[in-house]
C-alpha cells in the first residue's frame, strides 16, 4: 500500500470503526489505542506534519480550499491522468480528455494539447491539493480528486473544462462539481474555446 492511501485511510473518522459493547473504562482504552495505532502508522509511514519532505500530507480546509491531501506531482500521463507522490495515478473527477494513451485507438483530436495544457498547469514537482469525492478509486484502482494546485488554489479540473480542453464526464455518485462543469463545458463549447472550434465535425 502506497503511502498516499494509507493516508486516506487513516483520514476516515473514528466514528466509522465498530467495536463491541463495553463499559465506559473500556471505550476509552479502545479509543486510546486506536488513536495510538493511527499516530504510530503515520510516523511509520513518513507523512508526519512535521516533516520537511514532499510526501503526501494531509491538507486543512482554509484559503478558500477545501481539506484533502498536499501531494507532488511526478509526471502528467495525458490530459486527464497524473501521477503523484509515491507513484500515485490520479485520474480527476468529471472531466474527459481526448486519448493520446490507448493502443488500441487513434489520438483523438486535440489530446495532445489537451496533455500540454495540463503540463503546463501541473508540471513536475508542483504541489496540488487532492480533494475526493464519494468513490474513493475507479474500476482501474485509479485514484479519484479534484486537484486544486498550490499555492494559487487553480481548480484544474474547471480549468480544462473552462479552456475547452476537456469535455464533461458525469459519473454518479461523484457529482459534487458537476452543476459547476456543466455550466463551464457550456460556455466553452458556445465560445468555440479548444476542442469545441478545433474539432467541430470531428468529435474530440
Amino acid at each position: 500500500m502506497s503511502h498516499l492511501a494509507t493516508t486516506i485511510d487513516l483520514m476516515r473518522p473514528l466514528a466509522t470503526m465498530t467495536t463491541p459493547r463495553r463499559g465506559p473504562g473500556s471505550t476509552l482504552l479502545v479509543m486510546v489505542a486506536l488513536v495510538a495505532a493511527a499516530v504510530g502508522a503515520l510516523v511509520l509511514a513518513g507523512l508526519s506534519t512535521r516533516s520537511p519532505g514532499p510526501g503526501p500530507r494531509p491538507g486543512p480546509a482554509g484559503g478558500g480550499l477545501p481539506a484533502g491531501l498536499d501531494v507532488t506531482v511526478e509526471r502528467v500521463v495525458d490530459g486527464d491522468t497524473i501521477v503523484v507522490s509515491g507513484g500515485e495515478r490520479v485520474r480527476l473527477i468529471g472531466v474527459d480528455t481526448p486519448e493520446t494513451k490507448d493502443p488500441r485507438r487513434p489520438v483523438g483530436c486535440f489530446g495532445e494539447q489537451a496533455s500540454n495544457f495540463t503540463s503546463s498547469l501541473l508540471p513536475v514537482g508542483a504541489r496540488v491539493r487532492l480533494v475526493g469525492d464519494v468513490e474513493q478509486r475507479d474500476r482501474y484502482q485509479r485514484l479519484l480528486a479534484y486537484a486544486y494546485r498550490l499555492p494559487d488554489g487553480l481548480f484544474v479540473n474547471a480549468e480544462l473544462l473552462r479552456r475547452g480542453f476537456a469535455q464533461v464526464l458525469t459519473i454518479p455518485p461523484n457529482i459534487a462539481h458537476s452543476s459547476e462543469f456543466l455550466a463551464l463545458s457550456r460556455e466553452a463549447r458556445d465560445a468555440e474555446r479548444g476542442l469545441w472550434g478545433a474539432c467541430r465535425g470531428r468529435g474530440p
